[in-house]
């Protein structure tokens, strides 16, 4: 249970849904864990709540400062940074690509790809001195395929694939690492707040957001029943830890066979209308 004994790792986006997993799981493996987001007095809670190893630091990662005195603090308190969980996401503005105010695209890009980069920037100097660390870019199954989200969400998330192999070819070369992982649907509140529901509240909205769910995922996903967040913390884990040394550049797909093709209720269905359609119009033995 100590894969990551003593590894120090800051993880944006943390207060909730996958980066709160991924701080919850790192904790359990031996990790020290720097928390970073928003919401204030949420994530100081939470720190608090995990004990000693564990700290809060706000940040909004539109902000370089931020990102800056994020890594700075953390190697004031713990001398190293050995990974870095770029998971800070939030729900796009973006529409019809005729209809979209620039700025929303913009905002899209900013929190999903400039960000990431602005922590590469600030966190690997220190990795690249040491000869170690590893970075994890939280992705997407929308950078994969379109058409599972509004576009400004997936170029971003796309982005953030390649920007990962682009760090992975220039810091590998120095003994660092990059991978993204890149889920399908997650039961977290991130889709309640994209309704509008208030921040918290809706990460108390887990078993909803899942009901929710239950009459799409059938359709897309092979497996049956939505990834939990602790899914991908588990990944990460994997992808932080020394068993995952050579693997770099590497996009870890995590969603339930959606990539792999239609699910074959799907195709058997798909095939039975198309059957239909040809009774109807006379195409038959």
């Amino acid at each position: 249970m100590e894969r990551l004994k003593d590894k120090v790792t800051i993880i944006t986006g943390g207060t909730s849904g996958i980066g709160r997993a991924c701080a919850t799981a790192f904790l359990r493996e031996g990790a020290r864990v720097v928390i970073a987001g928003r919401r204030r007095d949420t994530g100081s809670s939470l720190a608090a709540s995990l004990g000693d190893r564990s700290m809060f630091v706000a940040a909004d990662v539109t902000r370089e400062d931020d990102i800056q005195a994020l890594v700075t603090t953390t190697l004031g308190r713990f001398g190293r940074s050995d990974c870095v969980i770029s998971n800070a996401g939030a729900a796009s503005a973006t529409g019809a690509i005729a209809d979209t105010d620039p700025k929303a695209f913009d905002h899209d890009i900013a929190v999903h790809v400039r960000a990431p980069f602005l922590a590469m920037k600030f966190a690997s100097p220190t990795m690249v001195g040491r000869g170690t660390g590893s970075f994890i870019n939280m992705s997407s199954v929308s950078a994969q395929r379109a058409g599972f989200n509004v576009f400004g969400y997936e170029v971003a998330k796309a982005a953030l694939v390649h920007l990962t192999r682009c760090a992975a070819i220039e810091l590998g070369e120095k003994g660092v690492r990059a991978n993204s992982i890149s889920p399908g649907p997650t039961r977290t509140g991130i889709f309640a707040k994209a309704g509008g529901i208030d921040h918290d509240a809706a990460d108390q909205r887990l078993e909803a957001v899942e009901a929710a769910f239950t009459n799409l995922l059938p359709s897309v996903q092979a497996m049956p029943g939505m990834i939990h967040a602790e899914d991908i913390a588990n990944a990460a884990v994997f992808l932080a830890s020394d068993e995952a040394r050579f693997i770099n550049g590497h996009d870890l797909i995590i969603d339930g066979g959606i990539m792999a093709g239609r699910p074959a209720a799907t195709m058997k269905a798909g095939w039975q209308a198309l059957a239909e359609g040809l009774q109807r119009a006379g195409v038959h033995p």
